[in-house]
């Protein structure tokens, strides 16, 4: 009697796969509607990052970009090869809150635009000024070369910790916690 209700269990169970390898209705591609002249919409988990060849323009491209947003009142910003570090200024008696918001504002307004999704932006003051003197020395013709190190540092205070950075570790193998048996 196992044997044979195995065997309709197997037979059952192949007959079920092949009614579901079956092309279902409803799921076609339609064609995009007349007037959608093939315009196709990205988001930004699909667009790709832009090589940055004129670092000087795409940092005045991305505080343009961050000037634009309520509640930010200025915009500094230093690109160093493909990575951009954004420093903005707001009122300085808005509590945390609101700069947290402004700062994820600006932040929306960059992953919308391919040389700004991976740009790091703070609101910090130290921070501001340390990217204000560093751009103002970029544009009397330092080389940005010398200023990596300060940069750096600004995207370590911005970012302490990269997930990728975190070496695992194995757990501490401890005993169970004795119980009397009551929860």
């Amino acid at each position: 009697m196992t044997k044979r209700f195995a065997w309709c269990l197997v037979v059952s169970l192949c007959i079920m796969a092949a009614a579901g390898c079956g092309r279902q209705t409803g799921n076609e591609q339609t064609s995009p509607p007349p007037g959608a002249d093939g315009v196709q919409t990205r988001n930004a988990q699909e667009m790709q990052k832009l090589e940055i060849d004129d670092p000087a323009a795409v940092a005045r491209h991305l505080e343009t970009l961050a000037k634009n947003i309520p509640g930010v009142q200025d915009a500094r910003c230093v690109v160093f090869g493909n990575t951009a570090v954004v420093g903005i200024d707001v009122d300085e008696k808005l509590d945390r809150s609101r700069v947290g918001t402004i700062k994820y504002s600006v932040a929306e307004a960059f992953r919308k635009d391919p040389y700004g999704i991976d740009a790091f932006v703070t609101a910090d003051m130290d921070l501001n000024e340390r990217i204000r003197e560093i751009r103002a020395d970029i544009q009397a013709g330092h080389p940005v070369a010398g200023f990596v190190e300060e940069l750096t540092d600004i995207i370590g205070r911005i970012m302490p910790q990269l997930p990728r950075d975190v070496e695992l570790k194995d757990p501490p193998e401890t005993e169970a916690p004795k119980t009397d048996g009551r929860l």
